[in-house]
């Protein structure tokens, strides 16, 4: 039965601000429901979302029960203010905003707590980030406060040393994951940290003209030999696709593909995906 451990109800994968307009006033049932019905229509069983603050994941897991589908949602990512993040999650300006923030998701029921810590790939430039990651003290901090609530904690994290302190830190999984370094996927190893790397939102670019591709190519190469190498010291992986992400529409079944170029298959994921789905 497929899966996705990354998705974005909220967004179309075609125009960000028109998708979230679609559920600002109210979430737009209609859209979400034909949503739901292609993801059990494709065999999905399980979905995972990235949160908004508009409300539109929350309203996919209290009907995606109709359609056989297990839904899990943090509600809105948790974001610093004057980070990456913002266009669609919660911000604070400090840690004690944070723990009261993580306080108010667990009590609205929440099923976990989503971080950003680190902006975009930059997918104009190889090995540049839109931003950098969150001081390392911060990152450990908030995922501390989060265990200590119980809740399990996913991060939007890109680059080698703001994953290397996540993993350090026990981070339950790591999103995107973009410009690695064998430390950093030791330490996700080690700290038995799920890496869902969403591959189709880089291999999906190729070809759309939007970026330049040898560009595009570079990241999805280098992204692809990271996975390699994690899957070799039998790191848990698990697939998300970002589904609503530019170039990413809903129910898309690329992730597996673009993971099979890395050598993993099916096999690979499900310790991963298990864990998630105990966890998330």
């Amino acid at each position: 039965m497929p899966v996705d451990c990354h998705i974005h109800m909220i967004l179309d994968g075609v125009d960000w601000k028109q998708a979230i307009d679609r559920h600002r006033g109210v979430p737009d049932d209609g859209f979400i429901r034909r949503v739901l019905s292609a993801y059990r229509d494709q065999g999905y069983t399980y979905l995972r979302d990235g949160g908004d603050r508009w409300g539109a994941g929350s309203r996919a897991r209290e009907l995606a029960g109709e359609y056989g589908i297990t839904y899990r949602t943090p509600l809105s990512p948790l974001c610093k203010m004057g980070h990456y993040g913002m266009f669609i999650g919660t911000g604070f300006e400090n840690l004690r905003q944070y723990a009261d923030l993580v306080v108010k998701t667990q009590r609205a029921g929440g099923d976990f707590i989503k971080i950003m810590i680190s902006g975009l790939m930059d997918f104009h430039s190889y090995r540049m980030l839109t931003q950098e990651g969150l001081p390392l003290e911060e990152i450990r901090e908030m995922i501390h406060i989060a265990h200590q609530e119980g809740m399990a904690v996913m991060a939007h994290a890109n680059g080698a040393d703001t994953v290397l302190f996540a993993a350090e830190a026990g981070v339950d999984s790591v999103e995107h994951g973009g410009y690695l370094h064998p430390e950093s996927l030791w330490a996700m190893k080690e700290a038995g940290t799920v890496w869902v790397p969403t591959v189709s939102t880089i291999g999906n670019l190729l070809g759309k003209g939007r970026f330049p591709n040898e560009t595009v190519e570079k990241i999805l190469d280098s992204t692809l030999a990271n996975i390699a190498d994690f899957r070799a010291m039998g790191g848990l992986l698990a697939p998300g696709t970002d589904a609503g992400a530019w170039a990413v529409p809903h129910c898309s079944q690329t992730e597996e593909e673009w993971l099979a170029r890395a050598g993993v298959e099916e096999t690979h994921l499900q310790e991963g995906t298990a864990v998630i789905q105990r966890k998330f």
